[in-house]
């Protein structure tokens, strides 16, 4: 392992290799500490009903709730580390080499910033766009100031050329659902959309050395202790068990409907967890007939849109061609289908 020679000194190499190995070991654990508390949750605390979930529930299912759920937090963590280090390398180069936000940006390859840049293009909801433009100016600033110090001409116009060209590109995209979002006394969404182009070319050059610890690595400090709270609480509410509705009566009188989440499906019963957490074991020759149950919608947080693209919503989900029930079967609402 080579050092990173810098004014400030290099970290150790055995100090670097103990970092490397704790973060190593808490990355990979930390899904796995997800998904065991997501099946916590949904059994209600109960120990003997997450057995039973951890039994029957597909891993390849909670991994891929997972990946849905949390994919829009990957190029964040690293879009938001290669800016912060960057800032602090070329603001207290005497320092970069003690700080691991700086080593880190040192060492991220621009392969790597370029798929996180593209995964966030499409996963990202359309008022968070302009804060990834500001974060992918302030990256090729910082890099520019970097790596390009004697082209004078090449770095200005990196530095303050592009990032007001883009800064302005985004403003006239954007401007609509600015003016939208005041209307409609948004202000929060306002400010997403149009002060992130504003900032862009402020961020991509060195800050005062004073200040650059302050504005850099304490801001990284305390995204990496809310990040996990905040991860953890979306995932939490994923959806990981498909709702149903199943409807249970013999097969010449009344009957009810059971709505939960199916759990499994074997040759004797048909297993469904209510909501309130209690396991269903229903024997098969009572089964009339089951339904799959869509997703409750939640009522979008903002109206506004730019140019016919809700700010809600990502490239993506805009584009993807979705699912709608035009009506909502009455075993979800719990009728049976042929009420007597």
């Amino acid at each position: 392992m080579t050092d990173i020679f810098v004014k400030g000194g290099p970290i150790p190499p055995r100090r670097r290799r103990a970092q490397l190995n704790w973060l190593l070991t808490v990355l990979p654990a930390f899904p796995l500490v997800l998904l065991v508390l997501r099946l916590w949750y949904l059994s209600r605390q109960d120990l003997p009903t997450m057995l039973l979930l951890v039994q029957y529930i597909s891993p390849l299912g909670m991994i891929s709730a997972l990946f849905i759920t949390l994919i829009w937090s990957v190029p964040a963590v690293i879009l938001v580390l290669r800016a912060l280090g960057g800032i602090l390398v070329i603001s207290r180069p005497d320092d970069a080499g003690r700080s691991l936000l700086a080593v880190t940006a040192l060492r991220m390859p621009d392969w790597v910033v370029l798929l996180a840049t593209m995964l966030a293009a499409f996963t990202w909801q359309l008022r968070l766009l302009p804060t990834l433009a500001m974060l992918v100016v302030s990256i090729l600033g910082v890099t520019a100031t970097l790596r390009f110090r004697a082209e004078r001409w090449l770095l200005a116009w990196i530095t303050v050329g592009v990032p007001v060209f883009v800064g302005a590109l985004v403003l006239i995209f954007v401007w609509p659902g600015i003016v939208a979002a005041l209307r409609a006394g948004e202000v929060t969404t306002a400010l997403l959309l149009g002060v992130p182009p504003l900032l862009g070319p402020l961020l991509t050059g060195p800050v005062p050395a004073w200040s650059a610890q302050l504005v850099t690595h304490w801001p990284a400090v305390g995204a990496a202790l809310v990040a996990p709270l905040a991860v953890g609480v979306i995932f939490l509410r994923a959806p990981v068990l498909p709702n149903s509705a199943v409807e249970v009566g013999p097969a010449a009188g009344a009957q009810e409907v059971v709505r939960g989440q199916l759990i499994s499906v074997d040759d004797t019963a048909t297993t469904v967890l209510r909501s309130d957490g209690e396991v269903v074991f229903i024997p098969n020759e009572q089964v009339r007939s089951k339904t799959l149950c869509p997703e409750p919608v939640r009522p979008p947080d903002s109206v506004v849109s730019v140019r016919g693209w809700p700010v809600e919503e990502s490239a993506l989900s805009w584009i993807a061609p979705t699912h709608r029930d035009s009506e909502v079967d009455p075993r979800c609402l719990g009728r049976t289908l042929n009420p007597s």
